[in-house]
């Protein structure tokens, strides 16, 4: 078996974004469902918004060259009203907010704004601008423009213009079957009893959070054995799924048959190996129709790894077309170095523009606490040996 060299942090990103490739399908869902959806259609505006020339505020619609003249009040217009008269010289009208504007009108004043009111007459403050307080037909969105595209993730907004469109159902894309798994034989669930050689399994519930936390929906398929054939026994049964995560067995142990049993089952190794503290033993690759994601086992290391390399691929497989992380940009306020020879991720916590790195940096990748502590992560360059007061880095947040 050829073994794969170990490859630096950007590469590995860049290859295994590049080969997450997959022919998506799609369904029909109704509004109601489809929060965190992908849309798998582009949309366009099917009805202006506003549908009419409309008031902003309750108050007088009257035409801007009679401002600096008393205005007669000649009706009320009213919401869901359909106004007839045309104004004439000197005339205005009632209205209320979001009430139609009849074409006779073309400048809206408050009640509260005018100098003179009584039931018949108005007086109207002259430095009020044309077009005041109307809302015109059609300038927050014109039949026709683009509204949406395919690849955008669907949130409580989107739903919001989408019902305001008069559409009740939308085309998005199939959510993606992933399954996560565990290895080892001392691992024990939550549920059950640990003995002193023995340790609980957080991984697997951890990689399920961070999922659920990006919109996905796996299915933990439980431990594998410390076997070989086991374990390709175990692996072939998940040939099903469209994305494989495990989370150890791929370093050079006795007992981590993992890399092999893959092997075993087709899989075709993007990388096996990251030039990165924490996450060196980390695997990607193809198996068929699947796409397989073998984090290290130490629980630090795991977590930060499926954020920083897997969640963007899964994200790009999910059809997303902004699969990227969000960073944010912020000076750092204390001094931490690091080994230059490799890239390194580093944990810190983010607050009003400013980075300060969690335990000096003195982290160990089997701890979870430092997580717990931490809001933000940033990976530094390779060659990189030290971050001063002062500089600027770039991070993640962590959600």
């Amino acid at each position: 078996m050829k073994k794969l060299g170990i490859l630096a942090f950007e590469e590995v990103k860049n290859l295994a974004l590049q080969n997450a490739k997959k022919e998506l399908s799609s369904e029909v869902v109704f509004l109601n469902d489809s929060l965190g959806r992908v849309l798998a259609e582009d949309i366009k505006v099917r009805k202006n918004v506003p549908s009419f020339n409309n008031s902003a505020l309750d108050g007088f619609a009257f035409r801007y060259e009679d401002i600096e003249n008393k205005l007669k009040v000649v009706d009320t217009i009213y919401a869901g009203d359909e106004p007839k008269q045309i104004l004439q010289k000197n005339e205005c009208y009632k209205i209320m907010t979001g009430a139609k504007v009849p074409s006779g009108a073309d400048t809206i004043v408050a009640i509260e704004d005018c100098l003179e009111v009584n039931d018949e007459y108005i007086k109207v403050p002259t430095h009020l601008k044309k077009g005041n307080a109307l809302r015109l037909k059609g300038e927050e969105l014109k039949e026709g423009e683009s509204l949406f595209k395919n690849g955008q993730k669907i949130n409580l907004s989107v739903i919001a213009l989408l019902a305001a469109q008069g559409i009740p159902t939308v085309k998005v894309y199939k959510k993606l079957f992933i399954a996560v798994a565990s290895t080892g034989n001392e691992l024990k669930e939550p549920w059950q009893e640990a003995s002193e050689d023995e340790i609980y399994n957080a991984n697997s519930f951890g990689i399920i959070a961070q999922l659920k936390e990006y919109g996905f929906e796996p299915d933990y398929v439980g431990v594998i054995p410390d076997d070989l054939d086991k374990t390709v026994e175990f692996i072939d049964r998940l040939k099903d799924y469209d994305v494989i995560i495990t989370t150890g067995g791929i370093s050079m142990g006795d007992a981590d048959f993992l890399e092999e049993a893959f092997l075993k089952n087709g899989l075709v190794e993007f990388f096996h190996g990251v030039n990165v503290k924490p996450g060196r033993p980390t695997m990607m690759g193809q198996m068929g129709k699947t796409f397989v994601m073998a984090m290290p086992g130490n629980p630090l290391t795991t977590m930060l790894n499926l954020l920083l390399l897997s969640i963007p691929v899964l994200l790009k497989l999910q059809g997303y077309k902004k699969y990227q992380l969000e960073t944010v940009k912020a000076i750092n306020v204390q001094e931490f170095k690091f080994k230059p020879n490799r890239a390194n991720i580093v944990l810190g916590y983010y607050k009003n523009g400013e980075f300060k790195v969690t335990r000096d940096n003195k982290i160990g990748s089997g701890m979870l606490l430092p997580l717990y502590e931490s809001n933000a992560v940033m990976i530094t360059k390779e060659g990189q040996g030290m971050v001063k007061v002062g500089d600027e880095v770039e991070a993640v947040l962590l959600k």
